[in-house]
């Protein structure tokens, strides 16, 4: 339990302390903001503090700071540490820094920060790149709350009639929250989401003292084998990594959105267009990561105490455990729904999102009614394509979920090094706070490229060759965005 609490006071202390370093470093002031300026009915539509915050966090909190939690505990304790530090660090200055970055350009979204930052051929890659996660984003999070919803709250198993009615009712819900103005459709039913969601996780932090769940601690007497297992802590657990699965990079990419999240860069730009001053820039983007972390930590305790307790299950049935067995059936069909609320409130705005980068590259007028369903029709149909091949394909899903999960990194990676630019260029800041993007976004780069090359889905060379590859690319990653910051800081200079 010791190890669990520490990391609590990392999440919560550090936060709140990195958070205000962080701020200082990009300056916010009083100048009006892109939701003011910009006004528009449709997409810049300035909201209130609080809606903005929730809305964002439950824009980027998805089945990631669950799941990858569920599954990244069987790493062991050491869960605990790892999880709060990366999201001090790394995910909230990464969605703080993201988010500002589209304040200070318009609202502008991810690929034309990108191209503005990287360059044209940086872009033309990330734009297709992120396009396409969009499109698996949209399509996961409708598996993911469908199947919880109809195997936990209705009892359907396998594929039938009402599994795919399930999943036309989400995707309804999509088209809507794609096409219409964000304040008709996600600012008016996100607050009713986002009670679910704090009741549940507020419910499963406390069942899990009030049940007595044991929580274990990092073990130091075995040495490096003690703190970094280097095989499942709990073995015979359904879905666990096979025995001999490294810590690095495996835990990184497996517990994803509860450290860092490249999606959530695209997000953050989303609701910038709704802030009203820059102020408010650290509770919306930074403080509601460190939130998610929260519940990565909550879920990822949860899990452990099932496993001490005997159970074997998979992520998905882990759930519905933990739920049930901690606040009773009707508490745990509220948990579960907290659950199922949030891949469906990633979903949503990742379609939007989709919508508003391919209009802004291909120049199409989003005021016009016709042209927002022209673009989100060309984004629905390969959704329900990508949909149906995961649900009627054995290995469908889980080849989908992995490559997801791995490109989820990817592009934060871009993000982190637009980021770096940025700061190099930034006006009145010191020789070095460029490091608070360059040094994550490095570490990163080695995460993935060590994952891609070393795993069954990737390359599945050696490890040891593995990281050879991985550190050349990160030392060239390193010498490469401090050669473009330094070249860009020298022709521009950033507010």
């Amino acid at each position: 339990m010791a190890t669990f609490l520490i990391g609590l006071v990392i999440l919560i202390v550090g936060g709140f302390l990195y958070g205000t370093f962080v701020e200082r470093v990009f300056k916010p002031d009083d100048r009006k903001t892109p939701a003011v300026r910009l006004e528009d009915g449709v997409d810049y539509v300035p909201m209130k503090k609080f809606k903005n915050a929730l809305i964002n966090l439950l824009n980027i909190a998805g089945t990631g700071p669950i799941f990858g939690p569920i599954q990244g505990i069987l790493f062991g304790p050491i869960a605990f540490i790892t999880i709060p530090i990366g999201c001090v660090i790394s995910g909230a200055t990464h969605d703080y820094l993201s988010g500002m970055m589209s304040l200070r350009q318009d609202g502008a979204q991810m690929p034309r920060i990108i191209r503005k930052f990287l360059g044209t051929g940086t872009y033309q890659v990330y734009n297709i790149f992120l396009c396409f996660l969009m499109l698996l984003v949209g399509a996961v999070f409708t598996y993911t709350p469908g199947d919880l919803f109809a195997g936990q709250i209705v009892g359907i198993q396998g594929i039938n009639v009402w599994t795919w009615v399930i999943y036309a009712v989400i995707l309804l819900y999509y088209l809507a929250a794609t096409l219409f103005p964000i304040d008709k459709i996600i600012g008016r039913v996100y607050p009713i989401f986002g009670a679910i969601l704090l009741l549940s996780a507020v419910g499963v932090f406390f069942g899990i003292f009030i049940q007595g769940y044991q929580l274990d601690n990092i073990d130091f007497s075995n040495g490096f084998q003690g703190i970094f297992n280097l095989y499942p802590y709990f073995e015979g657990v359904s879905g666990a990594t096979a025995k001999g699965t490294p810590f690095i990079p495996v835990f990184f990419v497996t517990v994803a959105c509860g450290i860092t999240s490249g999606f959530h860069s695209t997000q953050c730009t989303l609701i910038a267009r709704s802030v009203t001053h820059e102020k408010e820039g650290k509770f919306t983007f930074y403080g509601m990561m460190i939130l998610e972390g929260l519940i990565a930590m909550i879920w990822a305790a949860a899990a452990m105490g099932l496993y001490n307790a005997g159970s074997t299950s998979g992520a998905t049935a882990a759930v519905g455990e933990v739920a049930k067995g901690l606040l009773g059936p009707v508490g745990g069909i509220i948990a579960i729904l907290g659950v199922i609320v949030l891949p469906i409130t990633s979903g949503d705005t990742a379609l939007r999102s989709c919508r508003l980068m391919i209009a802004e590259y291909l120049h199409i007028d989003q005021k016009k009614k016709r042209n927002r369903v022209l673009v989100t029709l060309g984004i629905f149909v390969p959704v329900i394509f990508i949909l149906v091949f995961a649900k009627l394909n054995a290995q469908g899903f889980n080849i989908l979920w992995r490559y997801f999960a791995w490109s989820n990194q990817t592009i934060a990676v871009f993000a982190f090094a637009a980021i770096t630019v940025y700061l190099k260029a930034k006006k009145n800041t010191g020789k070095w706070v460029h490091l608070i993007a360059l040094l994550p976004g490095s570490f990163y780069l080695f995460i993935i490229s060590s994952f891609i090359c070393s795993q069954s889905i990737g390359f599945n060379l050696p490890l040891l060759v593995s990281y050879i590859i991985a550190a050349v690319l990160t030392v060239l990653y390193l010498v490469g965005i401090e050669a473009l910051g330094n070249k860009y800081a020298g022709k521009h200079t950033e507010e």
